[in-house]
């Protein structure tokens, strides 16, 4: 088994460990939090980490009403700003925990008065050593270069943030089912190894969702672009109605990751339009009326609570890319032209 599968099958077992292992650290930064009465969150992360942190702008926005932005590291990196931090906590995520552009935006951050906390898949890296707080994503080693267990982990962390913000333990057991349906979804496993091949000569396409799940399209784009090579682009689905439908042709492939929920409706009237552009619809969904609309439906085997769907919901993009890297003939553990850790400034 390569180190990206047996790190895709590794993701239950670390969601379930995550969330007993990290409650007291999740606690004690909700009680400052609280103390501190920070009112604005910044989110400073790249690639894979950044995508999360789109997933988490939504946990914190929705259930326990703070506002949350996505920072731009190189506001401080290239153009030596200053921000008004005093009332803002500021968490850089990176599963190195050496991502030198999000270091350096938590040092300039604490410097101008916010509170900070690293999300990190490594103890004692330079974001821990910066931060005030650290929660850790308790993957183990990651030896894969695409990252799958360390995205999940850290969506994990955000989600055991929210939760403990709240004060509703409950939500945190949710965490502990979670992790149960993710390894009922890995029943889907040879059903996608068995589709790969009709994506062989896949160029292009999009990768499309909405809410909660935005972050699934852009890091299931990101996971196919990695390993296979291939030109996905990720959309909101109410951002593709403003332009990038227009560009969809017959027969392009267009995946749809559809849970119910809230965001369920609006992906549906896009695999609608879709459907009737003649596009190929790949559409991962645990509901039969919008697979019927379906090229290629992919029936999810179980369902949770739309906000923690996103850890379901990425792991068939994540076996997609890993299958269909496979049957390019390119290894899927180590992409062209990449490392495991990027630096950038």
């Amino acid at each position: 088994m390569s180190f990206m599968l047996d790190e895709i099958h590794a993701q239950p077992d670390v969601v379930s460990k995550l969330a007993g292992e990290d409650r007291e650290a999740a606690a004690a930064l909700a009680a400052e939090i609280e103390a501190r009465d920070i009112d604005l969150i910044l989110m400073a992360a790249r690639g894979t980490s950044d995508h999360a942190a789109i997933y988490g702008k939504y946990l914190l926005e929705i259930n326990n009403g703070l506002p949350v932005a996505l920072a731009d590291c190189s506001v401080f990196t290239l153009y030596d700003s200053r921000l008004k931090l005093g009332k803002a906590l500021v968490i850089g995520i990176s599963q190195s925990g050496e991502a030198t552009d999000v270091a350096e935006y938590l040092e300039k951050s604490k410097e101008m008065g916010a509170l900070t906390v690293s999300v990190t898949n490594e103890p004692g890296s330079r974001l821990t050593q910066v931060a005030d707080h650290t929660l850790l994503c308790h993957a183990g080693k990651e030896l894969g270069v695409a990252a799958t267990k360390t995205y999940t982990s850290t969506l994990a962390v955000l989600y055991l943030l929210s939760a403990s913000l709240s004060g509703d333990k409950s939500r945190i057991e949710r965490l502990t089912v979670c992790a149960d349906a993710m390894r009922s979804t890995l029943a889907i496993e040879e059903q996608i190894k068995g589709r790969a091949e009709r994506f062989r000569y896949m160029q292009d396409g999009y990768v499309i969702s909405r809410g909660f799940n935005y972050c699934t399209a852009l890091e299931t784009s990101l996971k196919l672009a990695e390993t296979c090579y291939v030109g996905m682009l990720g959309y909101s689905a109410a951002d593709f109605l403003h332009g990038p439908i227009a560009a969809v042709h017959e027969n392009e492939a267009c995946f749809l990751c559809a849970p119910p929920g809230r965001a369920y409706g609006g992906v549906k009237e896009m695999a609608v339009k879709l459907h009737e552009r003649g596009a190929e619809t790949i559409i991962i969904s645990s509901e039969d009326d919008i697979l019927q609309l379906a090229t290629t439906p992919v029936k999810m085997p179980v369902c949770v609570e739309e906000e923690l769907s996103p850890l379901l919901y990425i792991m068939p993009g994540q076996l997609l890319a890993y299958y269909l890297a496979l049957t390019k003939g390119y290894d899927p553990d180590r992409p062209r032209g990449l490392n495991k850790v990027t630096l950038t400034m």
